[in-house]
C-alpha cells in the first residue's frame, strides 16, 4: 500500500497582496517533510520588497526545488510529471484569468494549467476585493474547471492573538484540502476552548 501523504507539492506565488501565505506554505510543507517547487512571478519579488523584509534568495531557500518563471522547459511544465498538486497563493486576478483560459504565457500559469488537465488538485487563493462579475464568472469557470477557490479569509472563532495566528490557520486549512495536518489547525468541535465565548461578547449577547 502507498503511503497516502503527498510528497510532491508545487507553490506558485503571484505578485498580489499576501506573499506571506507563500512562505508560511513552503516553512510548513517543509516541516512536514513534503518535497516544494516553487515558481513565483516577477510582480512577486516586488511585493516581496513592499511587504515583507525578506530577500528573494530567503524565500527560495525555503523550497526544494525553484524554477524560473520563464522556463517552459521546466519539469513543472509536463503532466508526466506527477505531484499532489498545486497551490497559487497568493493568486492575483491576472495569473487567475491565465488559468481559467488556457491561454499561459508563464510557467506559473503554466504549471497550474498542467494540473488542471491531469485532474490533480489546483487550490487558488485569490486575493482581491471587491470583486466585480468578470472576476466572479471566472472563478466560477474555474471551479467548473475542478480547481478550489480559497479567499484567505481570517477565521475569528480560532482566536487569534495576531497576525501569524491568522496566516497559519489559513495555510492549515488549505492544506486540509490536500489531506495534510500538521497541527496548526484550531478545530472547532476538538478545541473546548474555542467554544468558550469571550467577556467582551457575553456583553452585548441579548
Amino acid at each position: 500500500m502507498q503511503d497516502a501523504t503527498p510528497k510532491r507539492m508545487i507553490i506558485g506565488i503571484s505578485g498580489a497582496s499576501g506573499v506571506t501565505y507563500g512562505v508560511r506554505l513552503l516553512q510548513l510543507l517543509r516541516n512536514a517533510g513534503v518535497e516544494t517547487h516553487l515558481v513565483m512571478s516577477k510582480t512577486a519579488e516586488v511585493t516581496f520588497a513592499y511587504e515583507t523584509d525578506l530577500k528573494i534568495a530567503e524565500v527560495r531557500a525555503l523550497a526544494n526545488v525553484c524554477h524560473a518563471i520563464d522556463d517552459m522547459a521546466s519539469a513543472i511544465s509536463s503532466g508526466s510529471f506527477r505531484t499532489a498538486g498545486m497551490i497559487v497563493a497568493p493568486c492575483s486576478m491576472r495569473s487567475m484569468s491565465e488559468i481559467a483560459s488556457g491561454v499561459t504565457t508563464t510557467l506559473l500559469t503554466r504549471a497550474a494549467d498542467v494540473v488542471l488537465k491531469e485532474r490533480r488538485r489546483l487550490v487558488l487563493m485569490v486575493r482581491e476585493t471587491p470583486l466585480h462579475t468578470g472576476h466572479l464568472r471566472t472563478m466560477t469557470a474555474l471551479s467548473e474547471m475542478g480547481a478550489i477557490i480559497a479567499p484567505p479569509v481570517p477565521a475569528f472563532y480560532a482566536k487569534p492573538e495576531n497576525l501569524e495566528d491568522m496566516v497559519e490557520h489559513t495555510v492549515g486549512r488549505v492544506l486540509d484540502l490536500y489531506d495534510i495536518d500538521i497541527g496548526v489547525v484550531r478545530r472547532w468541535g476538538e478545541d473546548e476552548a474555542l467554544k468558550r465565548r469571550s467577556p467582551s461578547l457575553r456583553k452585548i449577547a441579548p
